[in-house]
């Protein structure tokens, strides 16, 4: 026998199994098990960028405050948090169902009878609860606190907890590896000192660990992420005694946590800090207005390594006055998206979305999605639909209005690959399909030696994907044992 194909059975018959065709399959096609068995085609499906309409969640109004959004993973649900200037000013949250690009609400319910402003929310998987902290005006501003608990299209509340006597601008990230709520905060009461404090949640109440000061100067707006990978927390905050975007990386340690010491992002003045984590890129990207330059809309991406930080270059993603900047992550396109005003085209609202390459961000064009001007920004990421969710005040008609934006992206069934069609098969037919440990003969144009991949579109590739196929050892022939 002098030819490898003298070694070899033809026809790939080597471990195939036989499989109802689900739709028309060429010879060489790479293919996925379905649900009821059947066989069908590795594809990828691509969607163009979609925004929704704008749904009033509150009307006849002046502004939102100081409004919020997160989340709920459990029951799949957006929350929406602001101060209800319809009623008393009082602190308020609504519960929104997402559809599509579409979102409706339920009945908005008050979490606070007083004044409340400087919220923040994040929802706790582990305990199954969306935790709140804002500034109790009837309460002499104390930094507050307060536990909901998400059913159907409403939401209920524990009793408050006060963590400081005065307390102002305020920040919450969640800590997957802990399960434990980061609370970050102004400390009116210690020279505005940017304090923290790891929370617990139990039931419908919430206790706090002891306050340790990440930033010992008066700080402004804040934003913070949690980097499960290397397992800190990144607060990003204006140091307002010289204006400064500065960021701190704490390490949580029970219900304690400590703090690397504040790095500079942006030597310069900076204000509306957004941190976000990005999971694709495992970095951290912080968008801001860059008030010394212009008062651009500006980010930066940062590297994690241990409780070190360092930093790319900045790029402006907004060259008009920006102002209200925040900020998520969209799994689905694997973007970060920014919501903000921008200043420069009447305030009317804006978002763009940035995709992160290496250290250094790129960005889209931005999308004006209001007529009027807008402020008073809130975003999530819904990640059972894959949509971005925000928020905001509409000047021109005195409401609160929310929008679902569905990014640009392609979804690829890829990962569910079970073999490669010894020959065509056609629609509800049944065929022979080369799985793992088998041979393919039915390749055209391969490099003998060459691991081959299949790629989003199903098809075969040298180019690295998370779906090794095996190796060629002939121009049509791909050994599929070699999983190594």
């Amino acid at each position: 026998m002098s030819n490898l194909s003298e070694l070899l059975p033809t026809g790939g018959g080597q471990n195939a199994v036989d499989f109802v065709a689900s739709g028309t399959l060429s010879s060489g096609q790479t293919v996925v098990l379905n649900s009821d068995g059947t066989v069908s085609a590795v594809e990828s499906t691509s969607f163009t960028e979609s925004l929704g309409s704008a749904v009033d969640f509150t009307s006849n109004i002046s502004s939102l405050g100081d409004p919020s959004a997160t989340f709920d993973s459990v029951n799949n649900k957006v929350i929406l948090v602001y101060k209800d200037y319809n009623n008393n000013n009082f602190g308020t949250a609504i519960v929104g169902t997402v559809s599509g690009t579409s979102i409706s609400f339920g009945t908005a319910v008050v979490f606070e009878s007083a004044n409340t402003t400087y919220t923040s929310c994040v929802f706790d998987p582990s305990t199954e609860k969306v935790v709140i902290a804002y500034r109790d005006g009837n309460n002499a501003n104390a930094g507050t606190a307060i536990v909901g608990t998400v059913s159907g299209t409403s939401i209920s509340f524990g009793t408050a907890a006060t963590y400081t006597t005065n307390g102002s601008y305020t920040s919450l990230a969640f800590d997957s590896i802990s399960n434990k709520v980061i609370l970050f905060y102004r400390d009116n009461a210690n020279s505005n000192y940017g304090t923290a404090a790891v929370c617990t949640v139990s039931g419908t109440s919430i206790s706090f660990g002891s306050r340790t000061v990440f930033n010992s100067a008066n700080v402004g707006d804040m934003s913070s992420a949690f980097h499960p990978n290397e397992n800190r927390v990144v607060v990003g905050f204006r140091n307002s005694s010289d204006g400064y975007g500065k960021v701190n990386v704490g390490t949580i340690s029970g219900t304690s946590i400590s703090f690397s010491g504040a790095s500079d992002f942006n030597s310069g003045s900076s204000e509306y800090v957004a941190c976000i984590y990005d999971p694709s890129a495992d970095k951290i990207v912080i968008g801001y207005r860059d008030t010394s330059n212009a008062a651009k809309g500006t980010a930066v991406v940062a590297t994690l390594t241990g409780s070190s930080i360092s930093f790319g270059s900045s790029v402006v993603f907004e060259t008009g006055t920006t102002w209200y900047v925040v900020g998520t992550y969209s799994a689905a396109s694997g973007q970060v998206v920014f919501v903000y005003q921008d200043d420069g085209n009447s305030g009317k609202g804006t978002l763009v979305t940035g995709t992160v390459s290496g250290t250094s961000i790129s960005f889209d064009a931005p999308t004006v999605f209001s007529v009027n001007s807008a402020n008073g920004y809130m975003v999530t990421y819904d990640s059972n639909e894959q949509r971005v969710v925000f928020g905001y005040y509409d000047v021109g008609t005195n409401d609160g209005d929310a929008r679902v934006l569905r990014p640009a992206y392609t979804v690829t069934n890829s990962a569910d690959f079970i073999g490669i069609t010894a020959s065509a098969i056609a629609d509800t037919a049944t065929g022979a399909v080369n799985v793992y440990g088998g041979i393919n003969e039915a390749q055209t144009g391969l490099t003998i030696g060459s691991d081959y991949y299949v790629q989003a579109d199903g098809s075969l590739s040298t180019t690295a994907s998370s779906v090794k196929v095996g190796q060629a050892i002939s121009a049509t022939t791909i050994n599929m044992m070699d999983l190594t």
